[in-house]
């Protein structure tokens, strides 16, 4: 499913989405298809949906006109670094 076809399903909701196609531009990953897992009203539900997400798993707001998320490089290591 394309992002405008999500927007117009959900209006301004926060979706719990699974990215099936991403492409990068710069710093950021685009998705260019996706399947909806779920919907929500409230705020701290979503919060927490987007806690509790890993891998390929987002929530996002429909009020925005694209998914772009920013990719960080975190370089960290566990221990002591000599």
């Amino acid at each position: 499913m394309k992002w405008q076809e999500v927007r117009k399903l959900y209006p301004n909701k926060f979706v719990k989405i699974k990215i099936l196609e991403a492409h990068v531009e710069g710093s950021y990953k685009i998705v260019d298809e996706m399947a909806v897992i779920q919907s929500f009203e409230d705020n701290k539900q979503a919060t927490k949906e987007l806690v509790r997400s890993k891998d390929d798993v987002v929530v996002y707001h429909t009020a925005n006109k694209k998914i772009m998320i920013e990719l960080r490089n975190i370089k960290g290591y566990r221990g002591i670094i000599s």
